[in-house]
């Protein structure tokens, strides 16, 4: 009779700490995955409304103490150093210019004098007694009134004329290209600041995502889910964030302090701006337009033209010390003398004379050592240099034009590309993090979609920041900037 075996004794106390350890793990990691889930949700909205309004150029809201493009123009062109000396120059120009027609009118001078004369005579004649007087008192009245008239010097005065005009123009000019110059400073400069802007926006959205995977990792590691060197490199790459952060932000100070200096001024008592969160461009802008703008409206070929003509009244300014020169001449005189005492019985006591005189003066240039020639020869070679850099400039300016369009058209077609890249970074950072939460892949994996996201957020606003430089280039060339 076989022996009946024994079942094992229950082990049912040593498996339910086993059962009940993984059943609360699960619990638990259930409970953490869905408000880690419920967080990321609410942070990759954000993330994904904070992207649009940043990175799509939507208007931002009402705010008092913005400093609009315009209003940063405004200051600059009414406090702008560069403009100020410019316009000082111009002045100068422009007072000569005032008293241009005064070259034509003849010069009018009075003199007068008062002498008084003490002498001593003594006199011998053939017959009679020599005469000694002491202490002869003399006093002496004189005044003179002079007309010098320059009736012609070789065209001369008409030359000087035309060149004052010319000269006046050409400051003028200078002092609008100085304000073009200043205005695209100014653009370049607020929109420089808007992007570092819009660069700090862009850390803040990876110091949300690095901040999530510090959560993660931590939580993966405290359930034992995920090794420690995970959570290590989650917090060191979100304090390079925090530090590239801080960083950002001195940026933003100096950027703002170049800007004020452009406009030079600083804001009153110390209070601190903001700048438009939109860097707006046109994308419609044509080469055709463009070039025959700039031939037709360019200071820049304007300025050098006007030296051209500067320097062509020079030369002949210089010619007409060739040429003879003739002057009309014109005095009243008048002098009197009264004596102490006569020298002798012959002599008179007081002497009286008064009248005019007139003439004409004829200056005939014969030999000078050649310098009139010289001068003349020294401006004429100033005249084709001005004509070779009045050639240079409309070269350069049509260089410039091909190279600020082809950089216009590349941004175009750069930021419409980024745009689409921006969007597929986002989605696959998305993605690489919620399958590092389902444990599916690694921080490695999520740091890289991570990276990519952030180099595509700062190609794309380079990339806008780029096509805005080269679209104001081409109205600084076109000569639209200032209207």
């Amino acid at each position: 009779m076989m022996r009946k075996r024994k079942k094992p004794p229950p082990v049912m106390k040593r498996r339910q700490p086993l059962h009940m350890h993984k059943f609360l793990n699960g619990f638990i990691r259930m409970k953490y995955v869905r408000y880690i889930f419920f967080t990321f949700f609410v942070l990759m909205q954000g993330f994904a409304h904070a992207q649009s309004d940043s990175l799509s150029n939507k208007a931002p809201g009402n705010n008092s103490n913005i400093l609009t493009l315009d209003q940063a123009i405004d200051l600059a062109l009414l406090n702008n150093y560069d403009i100020r000396l410019a316009k000082n120059v111009f002045d100068v120009a422009a007072n000569d210019y005032a008293y241009r027609n005064f070259l034509f009118t003849p010069t009018l001078n009075a003199n007068a004098a008062n002498l008084w004369n003490s002498n001593t005579s003594k006199q011998k004649f053939e017959t009679g007694p020599p005469s000694n007087r002491n202490n002869i008192h003399s006093p002496n009245v004189q005044a003179q009134l002079q007309l010098n008239w320059k009736l012609f010097d070789g065209m001369r005065m008409f030359a000087t004329r035309n060149k004052l005009e010319a000269i006046n123009n050409l400051g003028e000019t200078n002092v609008k290209v100085q304000l073009i110059n200043t205005i695209s400073r100014v653009i370049r400069t607020y929109y420089n600041v808007v992007q570092e802007k819009q660069q700090l926006r862009a850390i803040q959205e990876q110091m949300s995502i690095s901040e999530e995977r510090v959560k993660l990792s931590d939580a993966k590691f405290t359930t034992g889910l995920g090794p420690k060197t995970d959570l290590l490199q989650a917090k060191v790459d979100y304090n390079a964030q925090k530090a590239a952060y801080l960083r950002q932000l001195t940026v933003i100070d100096q950027t703002k302090d170049t800007l004020n200096q452009v406009m030079a001024a600083r804001p009153a008592n110390n209070v601190s701006y903001e700048v438009e969160e939109i860097i707006p461009i046109n994308m419609d802008l044509s080469f055709g337009d463009l070039e025959s703008g700039m031939n037709k409206n360019s200071l820049d070929i304007k300025s050098a033209a006007q030296n051209v003509e500067v320097y062509k009244y020079a030369m002949k300014e210089y010619k007409g010390n060739l040429y003879p020169q003739l002057y009309f001449n014109s005095a009243y005189n008048f002098s009197r003398t009264i004596y102490s005492q006569p020298t002798n019985q012959f002599s008179p006591i007081s002497n009286l004379n008064r009248g005019y005189n007139y003439g004409f003066t004829l200056n005939v240039p014969i030999f000078n050592g050649f310098s009139a020639r010289q001068q003349y020869q020294d401006a004429k070679l100033n005249v084709e240099y001005y004509q070779l850099n009045l050639e240079n400039v409309r070269t350069k300016l049509a260089l410039d034009l091909n190279n600020s369009f082809k950089d216009y058209e590349y941004y175009k077609q750069a930021l419409s590309l980024e745009q689409e890249n921006l969007e597929l970074a986002k989605e696959n950072a998305m993605v690489a993090l919620e399958r590092f939460k389902q444990g599916v892949s690694t921080t490695i994996e999520v740091k890289q979609a991570q990276q990519s996201l952030e180099d595509s957020q700062y190609r794309l606003i380079q990339a806008r920041f780029n096509a805005k430089v080269a679209e104001t280039e081409l109205l600084r060339l076109k000569g639209e900037l200032l209207k």
